[in-house]
């Protein structure tokens, strides 16, 4: 990285006046990134908030996400100099601010990932720090007098053995506007007397956090306007492609060659669909059999999807040509469609061997009238992911649970849950590309036929 000042000064400056280890992000560092470091502290910081983002998605506790966050960070953003750690961390906090400015969909997942993160991070401060932290943000609150202190200590007391903690209230309290606090509000964490909560030391974090949300809310909306006006344009050749493709990035396997060098035959194709196919896949093939037919969009995620299973080029060519050709013909499938599937597999124009497609990138996709690509979850209406679900044999409960994820956006949880569902096994790394899915179907159902055979 060519950097115009030292690693500790370029922290020191951007951090927001030096408040301790954790930064608030007031202003950009002025300095030059290499754009490997550009895009690569990126990718780890977003590892680090879709970790978050997939465990608050699962249900977990608070106590689960917040060793979740210390894991995360110390694999991803962790280095033995913490001059380097607070670098990293600022640099890729504001490169993700441009990636996530965009649309008001991307600004609102970053806002909450960003703000669940450095929750997270600001409760492990001590408390010096803490109260720094509460100089830094301005905010203008000044501790309880003893007077007032000693006229509500019962009623301190009260909301603090109701919520599990210690009736001895002896320390600091802050007396705030109520709409400050909110989520200590809604879960009836604090007191709450003529329009104020009165705060306790160890619950400040819910002062700074809405301090932070709102100033990182404003900063996003910012840069919207700056990236629209200018940066879009005048870094169309450099910024632009890394920036808009680190939204959709996916960091798993490519899956451009079957794992274990599994091959699959054209007539396993049917059989392994009801068993090991997700359902995005599963509803392609249903509508190539229908309509022995795909569009363009379709026959490019279906067909990657079967190359990375293991389907060879000459199985692959049989398999489209079988279908298209009752429609088509033969001779017209060779001259219009041929072409398309040997270039998946690298064996035409640039003779690039193509990957398949990524959750995210299937999920970001926007299919038109009479496309049957994309991801059910997202782009189905209720009562057809019912009916598709159920022809899984997905029901009851599960069934419920697995449209509630849809409804708040959580697709890949959706898809995560029928999986284990439909295969009575937990995935907790969760379902993140339609070949993992197919690969994870065949391990689990492997090992089911195994312990079956050693049973007997």
């Amino acid at each position: 990285m060519e950097i115009v000042r030292s690693h500790r000064q370029v922290a020191a400056a951007a951090a927001g006046g030096g408040a301790g280890a954790l930064p608030t992000y007031k202003a950009a560092p002025q300095l030059e990134v290499r754009l490997e470091e550009f895009e690569l502290f990126a990718i780890d910081r977003l590892r680090v908030l879709k970790g978050i983002s997939d465990g608050l998605s699962r249900g977990k506790r608070p106590e689960e996400v917040e060793k979740l966050v210390n894991e995360l960070w110390k694999t991803h953003m962790g280095h033995q100099d913490p001059a380097e750690t607070l670098n990293k961390d600022i640099i890729s906090h504001f490169v993700l601010r441009l990636v996530y400015c965009r649309t008001e969909e991307l600004r609102k997942w970053f806002l909450s990932m960003e703000t669940t993160l450095f929750r997270y991070r600001f409760r492990l401060e001590n408390p010096e720090s803490q109260r720094m932290l509460m100089t830094e943000f301005q905010l203008p609150y000044k501790a309880l007098p003893h007077s007032e202190f000693e006229a509500v200590k019962d009623k301190l007391s009260q909301v603090a053995r109701s919520i599990g903690q210690s009736a001895n209230v002896d320390h600091v309290f802050f007396k705030v506007p109520f709409e400050q606090v909110p989520d200590l509000v809604a879960s009836r964490r604090v007191f709450l007397s003529k329009g104020y909560a009165y705060v306790a030391m160890n619950q400040v974090v819910s002062l700074v956090v809405t301090q932070f949300r709102c100033n990182i809310s404003k900063a996003l909306a910012l840069t919207n306007r700056k990236w629209s006006a200018t940066i879009k344009e005048q870094e169309k050749d450099r910024l632009t492609p890394i920036v808009e493709a680190l939204s959709n990035a996916y960091f798993g396997p490519d899956y451009s060659q079957p794992k274990d060098a599994v091959d699959i035959s054209l007539k396993d194709i049917d059989q392994l669909a009801k068993s090991s196919f997700p359902l995005c896949m599963r509803h392609m093939l249903d509508k190539l059999r229908e309509n022995h037919h795909l569009k363009h969009g379709g026959r490019l995620q279906f067909g990657l999807f079967l190359k990375g299973a293991g389907l060879k080029l000459e199985d692959a060519l049989a398999f489209w040509r079988a279908e298209f050709s009752q429609k088509i013909g033969s001779e017209r499938f060779d001259k219009e469609y041929a072409y398309s599937i040997r270039h998946n597999y690298g064996k035409e124009g640039k003779r690039t061997d193509y990957t398949p497609y990524s959750c995210q990138n299937i999920i970001s996709a926007t299919p038109g009238v009479g496309d049957h690509h994309g991801c059910p979850f997202r782009h189905f209406g209720e009562e057809n992911l019912r009916a598709a679900l159920n022809k899984m044999g997905v029901g009851g409960h599960a069934l419920e649970e697995i449209i509630d994820k849809v409804k708040n956006r959580h697709y890949q949880l959706a898809c995560t849950l029928t999986f284990e569902t439909t295969h009575g096994v937990s995935c907790d790394s969760g379902i993140n590309h339609p070949n993992q899915y197919f690969s994870e179907s065949q391990k689990v159902l492997r090992a089911k036929k195994m312990e079956s055979q050693s049973a007997t």
